[in-house]
């Protein structure tokens, strides 16, 4: 299953982190649907009815564009399918959040979409799992291995061109730096993409129309199966993006193929304070140690991880939604870690100075 989330990019470095390339070989930056950039908020701790930002075919929302043109949404987790009657999606008996791959054919709520070509990707820095153990359950936050080290965003924007001065300083040939950009490939944290369906729902009184999503699951690969028997349907890289969405070329049997276990992610352990949905904090992703003996050993992901979200640029981030959890400083002696390197210091130091602005 899953059930939790993160995505703390803001709304301009998702679009530069989901670039695609069209038919054509060109590679395009996806707009976000009329509004909906303003709807998103990044979070370190998603769940589900809450929003996610979600890529699609831009031909779902408007009949006369490319199939193979992407649009960014914002959309609720958890599907409410568009025959539901009832003035409340509230009411809805059982959860939606999950589908499993196996029973898409088989019931209408996931049948329906999956027939009208209403694939969608979930975008994330990643997903949390709980491992069962005797007296309580351990945490993971589960992730693409990140390969390559690049400055952050902002880093970039200031960086110096060949004539010695910034990007921002640049006044002539906008344009053409314009398009650079956008054939340029996104360097910073690699999302992770996970295969999805939505659907749109109508308030039977009248009233705005309320897009939802479910997270498609399937068997856990062989890396995560000491964690969870299940995991998200992971689509692994451009082309796999490209044609899950392609609804005009890929039709919905042959998709069902793409959805399979696969061993294209990382993971580490992180606090229990992501267990409660409420603490939005960037605690939620700091590695730890289960035995809490000595400091845990990192992997080469959880290194590029550090050094991606140290040189990361969060004072271009929004605030996250509902921040509720208490700062270090907030914590009893008792409560406190040895630092671990530059993620926890990055992670420990995000103070009210560094925070993101809307």
């Amino acid at each position: 299953m899953c059930g939790r989330t993160a995505c703390t990019l803001a709304p301009d470095e998702i679009q530069k982190a989901s670039s695609y390339r069209d038919r054509t070989g060109q590679r395009r930056r996806p707009q976000w649907k009329d509004g909906d950039e303003d709807k998103y908020r990044p979070s370190y701790n998603k769940s589900p009815q809450s929003s996610s930002p979600v890529l699609l075919s831009k031909r779902h929302f408007n009949k006369e564009a490319p199939v193979d043109e992407c649009v960014l949404a914002t959309m609720r987790w958890g599907l409410v399918p568009a025959w539901f009657r009832e003035n409340d999606p509230s009411k809805m008996q059982y959860s939606t959040s999950n589908c499993r791959s196996e029973g898409l054919l088989e019931k209408k709520s996931y049948k329906d979409p999956l027939l009208k070509g209403q694939r969608c990707v979930i975008l994330a820095d990643g997903f949390y799992e709980w491992r069962r153990q005797e007296k309580d359950k351990q945490p993971f936050f589960i992730y693409f291995p990140q390969s390559q080290e690049a400055p952050g965003p902002s880093q970039r924007d200031e960086e110096e061109g060949a004539d010695g001065k910034t990007v921002n300083e640049q006044t002539e040939g906008k344009a053409e730096t314009k398009e650079d950009e956008e054939d340029s490939e996104w360097t910073g944290w690699r999302l992770l993409t996970i295969a999805g369906l939505f659907d749109c729902w109508a308030p039977p009184g009248g009233g705005e129309a309320l897009y939802t999503y479910t997270v498609i699951t399937v068997n856990a690969s062989p890396n995560l199966q000491t964690i969870h028997d299940r995991m998200p349907a992971i689509l692994d890289g451009e082309e796999e993006v490209r044609r899950w969405l392609d609804f005009g070329e890929v039709k919905s049997l042959e998709a069902l193929k793409m959805l399979q276990s696969k061993s294209c992610v990382t993971f580490h352990p992180v606090s229990s304070l992501v267990n409660n949905s409420r603490n939005n904090s960037p605690e939620c992703l700091q590695p730890v140690d289960p035995t809490v003996k000595k400091a845990p050993q990192t992997s080469a992901s959880s290194k590029m991880m550090m050094s991606w979200l140290k040189t990361g640029s969060p004072v271009k981030r929004k605030e996250p939604e509902n921040s509720e959890t208490k700062g270090p400083e907030g914590k009893s002696p008792s409560q406190k870690q040895k630092p671990i390197g530059p993620l926890q210091q990055w992670l420990l130091g995000n103070s009210s100075s560094k925070r993101p602005r809307s």
